[in-house]
C-alpha cells in the first residue's frame, strides 16, 4: 500500500502523463514482463501475483493499450454496430441483445448512428473499419455501392440485421417485413374493415417500413380493398406527431374505419386522439402500429401491434459474430429469419 501511495503522489505531479506498464510494475513490486503476462491473461503467473498486479492496476486506474497488440493481429476486439437511430424504442433493445451476448467475451460493441442517410452510413462505416474491428453488425440490407464494397472487402464477419427480404453480403438476422405487412393486411380484411388510412415515418429512407407498407397493400388488394388515404413524413416517431397526422387525415377523409401506422409511437398518439374525440375503438375505427413497444402497455387501451423480435435479433447477430471469429471456416448460420407475432390488443377486432 505504501508503494501505491508513493506512486499516486508522483503521478499527481504530472496528471496528464499516461500510465504505463512501468507504473503498475513499480506499484505492484513485480517486473514489467510479469505485469504484461497478467494483463494478457497468461496462465503462467501465480494467483497471488495476478491478484497483486490487478489490484495495483485498478487502484492506479491503468487501462492496457490494446493498439499495440492489435498491430500484430491487425484487429482490435471491437464489434462495429451501425444503426440508424437511438432516439426511438427500437434500437436500444437491439443493443441490449448484442451487449448481453458480448459481455461474456473480450469483444466490445462500438456504435455509429446513420440517421437513415446512405451518405452518413458510408462515412460512419469508413471510420469504423479504419479501426480494424473484429466484426460489423449493420442495420438493413440496402446500402450504397461504396458501403457494400467496404463491407465485402473488410475480410471480417458482417451481419446485417432487422430485415431478411433481400440478399445479405455475409449473414442476415431479422424478420420479413413484407410478410409482417401481409399478415396485418390479412387481419384487417378478416375483421371487416374497408376504408383504410396509413401513416408512416421516413418512408423514402426507412426501407423496412416501406416493405411493410407494400406487404399490407398487396394483401388488401387481394381482398379488393385499397388504401384510401396515406401520409408520410420525415422526423422523429412521437406521440404528438401521431395525434396531429390522425386529426388531419380524419378531417380530409372522415369515412376511414381503420388506421395503420408504421410504428407504435405515432399509433399511440392516434389512439389518444380518437379516445379524446369519443370515437369507438375498434368498433368505429380500428388501429394498429408496429414494434411491440412495452412502454405503451400503460395506455388506456392496448394498441394492436407486432413484435419485431428486437432483442433476439441483437443476440443472434452477436452469436454469429462470435462463432465466425472463433471458427472462420465453420458453416455458421448466414440467414436467420425470426417470426413476429401479431397482437390484436384492444384496437383491432378479432374475426
Amino acid at each position: 500500500m505504501e508503494i501505491l501511495l508513493f506512486r499516486n503522489m508522483r503521478l499527481s505531479q504530472n496528471e496528464n502523463r499516461p500510465l504505463t506498464l512501468r507504473d503498475v510494475s513499480e506499484a505492484s513490486g513485480v517486473s514489467e514482463m510479469t505485469v504484461s503476462r497478467v494483463l494478457r491473461n497468461r496462465s503462467d503467473v501465480s494467483e497471488a501475483t495476478r491478484e497483486k498486479v490487478l489490484q495495483a492496476a485498478k487502484q492506479l486506474g491503468y487501462v492496457p493499450n490494446k493498439i499495440a497488440g492489435a498491430l500484430a493481429s491487425q484487429r482490435v476486439n471491437l464489434v462495429g454496430v451501425i444503426i440508424p437511430s437511438m432516439s426511438n424504442m427500437v434500437f436500444p433493445e437491439v443493443m441490449t441483445g448484442i451487449s448481453r451476448i458480448l459481455e461474456d467475451t473480450d469483444l466490445q460493441p462500438v456504435v455509429g448512428i446513420t440517421d437513415y442517410l446512405p451518405e452518413k452510413e458510408e462515412k460512419v462505416l469508413y471510420e469504423m473499419l479504419s479501426w480494424r474491428p473484429s466484426g460489423v453488425i449493420i442495420a438493413g440490407l440496402e446500402h450504397s455501392d461504396a458501403s457494400r464494397a467496404m463491407l465485402r472487402g473488410a475480410g471480417i464477419p458482417v451481419v446485417e440485421i432487422m430485415d431478411v427480404d433481400g440478399d445479405p453480403i455475409d449473414a442476415a438476422v431479422g424478420i420479413s417485413h413484407r410478410r409482417a405487412g401481409q399478415q396485418l393486411g390479412e387481419a384487417i380484411l378478416a375483421a371487416g374493415y374497408k376504408r383504410i388510412g396509413f401513416m408512416g415515418t421516413k418512408m423514402p429512407l426507412d426501407h423496412r417500413a416501406r416493405k411493410r407498407f407494400e406487404g399490407m397493400t398487396q394483401a388488401l388488394a387481394k381482398g379488393g380493398v385499397e388504401v384510401a388515404d396515406q401520409e408520410f413524413y420525415s422526423g422523429g416517431s412521437a406521440l404528438a406527431k401521431g395525434r396531429e397526422m390522425t386529426a388531419a387525415m380524419l378531417e380530409r377523409t372522415p369515412d376511414l374505419d381503420f388506421l395503420a401506422y408504421s410504428n407504435d409511437m405515432i399509433g399511440a398518439g392516434g389512439l389518444l386522439y380518437l379516445m379524446e374525440q369519443g370515437i369507438d375503438v375498434p368498433g368505429q375505427v380500428g388501429l394498429a402500429g408496429f414494434n411491440g413497444v412495452e412502454l405503451l402497455q400503460g395506455l388506456p387501451k392496448q394498441l394492436a401491434t407486432m413484435d419485431a423480435c428486437r432483442a433476439e435479433i441483437g443476440q443472434k447477430a452477436a452469436e454469429i459474430i462470435i462463432e465466425r471469429i472463433a471458427n472462420p471456416d465453420a458453416n455458421a448460420a448466414s440467414h436467420v429469419e425470426l417470426t413476429p407475432k401479431l397482437s390484436f390488443g384492444d384496437t383491432l377486432r378479432q374475426p
